[in-house]
C-alpha cells in the first residue's frame, strides 16, 4: 500500500491532500465495496454495460454516487449525447467504494477517456474528520491519473445539501471542497464548484433544485450542467 501510495501521489500537485503521518490510512482511503445492496445490484449493472460497451470510443467518463447516476436522462442527452460519454455513478458510493470499483475495472487499458468528470464525497460528509474525507478524493484523483496520465479530470466540489444555510452539512461540504481544491494544477486537474448556482440569495436549497434537499431535479441538473459546461467544452475541445 505504501509503495502504491507514494507512486499514485506523485502524479498529483504537492498541495493536493497528501498522506497523512498515521500508522494507517483513513478507512476514506482504503478501497472496500459498500454494503448496501443497491450499490452491489448497481455494480453488477454496470459491469454488464462496460461489457457490451466498446470502451474505445469513449470520451467523457462520469464517476461518482447517486447524484451522478441519476443525471437527468433528458439533461444528460442533451449535454453529453453527442460527446461518447458514459456514467458509472452508483448510488449509495463513496471515496472508498470508488477507489475499490476503480481497482477491478478497465480504466486505463480499454477505457481511456479524453476527460474524467468526477463527483464524489457527499456519502462521506457526515465524517466530522473533513481532511480525510479531502484526503479520500485526493486518493481517487491520483488512482485515475496513475490509470490514465493522458486524460484531463475535471473535479467537481460536493454540491451543497440541506435546505438552509445552517443545515449541518454546509460547513464540512465547505472545508471538504476548500481542501480538494488544491489538488488542480490547471493542466490535468481542473476543479469547479457549482454549487452556489443551486442556491437561493439566502443560501437555500430549494425544493425545485433538490426536493429531497440532495438529490437533483430536472431543473437542477439543468443549471449544473450549464455550470459546468464551460469547463467541459475547454477540455474536451467540443
Amino acid at each position: 500500500m505504501a509503495a502504491g501510495s507514494a507512486q499514485a501521489q506523485a502524479q498529483a500537485p504537492a498541495v493536493c491532500p497528501a498522506v497523512p503521518a498515521l500508522p494507517t490510512l483513513p478507512v476514506e482511503a482504503i478501497p472496500a465495496p459498500v454494503p448496501v445492496p443497491y450499490w452491489n445490484q448497481r455494480v453488477q449493472e454496470l459491469d454488464k454495460i462496460i461489457g457490451s460497451t466498446d470502451l474505445s470510443r469513449v470520451k467523457l467518463l462520469f464517476l461518482g454516487d447517486s447524484i451522478t447516476q441519476i443525471w437527468d436522462p433528458q439533461v444528460f442527452q442533451r449535454y453529453y449525447g453527442q460527446r461518447a460519454a458514459l456514467n458509472m455513478g452508483v448510488a449509495s458510493d463513496t471515496t472508498q467504494g470508488l477507489l475499490w470499483r476503480l481497482g477491478r475495472s478497465p480504466l486505463g487499458q480499454q477505457l481511456k477517456p479524453q476527460l474524467v468528470v468526477l463527483m464524489i464525497g457527499t456519502n462521506n460528509a457526515h465524517n466530522p474528520k473533513t481532511e480525510d474525507v479531502a484526503f479520500g478524493i485526493a486518493q481517487t484523483i491520483r488512482l485515475i491519473r496513475q490509470r490514465v496520465p493522458e486524460s484531463k479530470i475535471l473535479l467537481i466540489g460536493i454540491l451543497p445539501r440541506g435546505a438552509t444555510a445552517q443545515d449541518w452539512f454546509r460547513t464540512p461540504v465547505a472545508k471538504i471542497n476548500g481542501l480538494i481544491a488544491s489538488c488542480a494544477d490547471q493542466q490535468h486537474i481542473f476543479f469547479v464548484d457549482p454549487g452556489a448556482s443551486l442556491l437561493d440569495s439566502d443560501g437555500n436549497l430549494s425544493e425545485r433544485m433538490a426536493a429531497d434537499r440532495l438529490h437533483l431535479t430536472a431543473a437542477g441538473y439543468s443549471i449544473l450542467s450549464t455550470a459546468i459546461e464551460p469547463s467541459v467544452r475547454a477540455l474536451l475541445g467540443r
